[in-house]
């Protein structure tokens, strides 16, 4: 898939505001600090089209992206920091699932994952509350160029070893460098094959 038009929408509070033409979405969510901006950019051949911030948290707001007029691309508020009011907390948390609970047009959620970090109980948790929505997902490794290979192999398996606990078949993963722009083919062939599979 070539990406020749990516351009920012809008940003809604709830899932009942965001667009209703229809078009299918794919949505990008992880830990906060997890490069999810950063990603966004390098698969679209955008650099500035998702904003990169060094103040985890930053995303609080359901951002949709306009791409080849075509789909969307929402960019999700991260789940799992700490670092704001309890209020807030609860404020995202709700803007969260009541997107992917009932968001008819989203077609495939995208969980970003810290490569360079051993599997995490709040991302595990977050993916069995994906499958209580029935919501179709994959997995992005992000940041695998700031890990040794060994270690990088290991945190990888251990993390899918993890999610046979619940998950069988495993879901499509990917290894992502935004660096390197690793990943950048596969992750956009596999949302181009799944573009195929829906009613024109």
């Amino acid at each position: 898939m070539d990406i020749k038009k990516a351009e920012f929408v809008s940003s809604y509070t709830r899932e009942s505001m965001c667009p209703k033409d229809g078009r299918p979405e794919f949505a990008f969510i992880g830990r906060s600090n997890v490069g999810k901006s950063s990603l966004i950019n390098m698969l679209t051949g955008r650099k500035g089209l998702a904003k990169v911030s060094g103040t985890p948290g930053k995303t609080q707001l359901l951002n949709f992206f306009n791409i080849n007029d075509s789909w969307y691309l929402v960019d999700l508020p991260g789940y799992g920091y700490a670092k704001v009011s309890k209020s807030q907390q609860r404020t995202l948390a709700k803007m969260i699932e009541g997107y992917l609970a009932r968001r008819v047009a989203l077609v495939s959620a995208f969980v970003l994952i810290d490569s360079n970090i051993p599997p995490t109980q709040t991302d595990l948790d977050f993916i069995n509350q994906l499958g209580e929505y029935n919501v179709p997902f994959a997995i992005l490794f992000t940041k695998t160029d700031r890990v040794k290979k060994g270690n990088l192999d290991q945190n990888i398996e251990d993390f899918l070893e993890a999610l046979k606990e619940t998950w069988e078949p495993l879901p499509p993963h990917f290894r992502t460098s935004s660096t390197y722009s690793t990943g950048k083919t596969e992750v956009l062939e596999y949302i181009a094959q799944i573009l195929k599979t829906l009613p024109s």
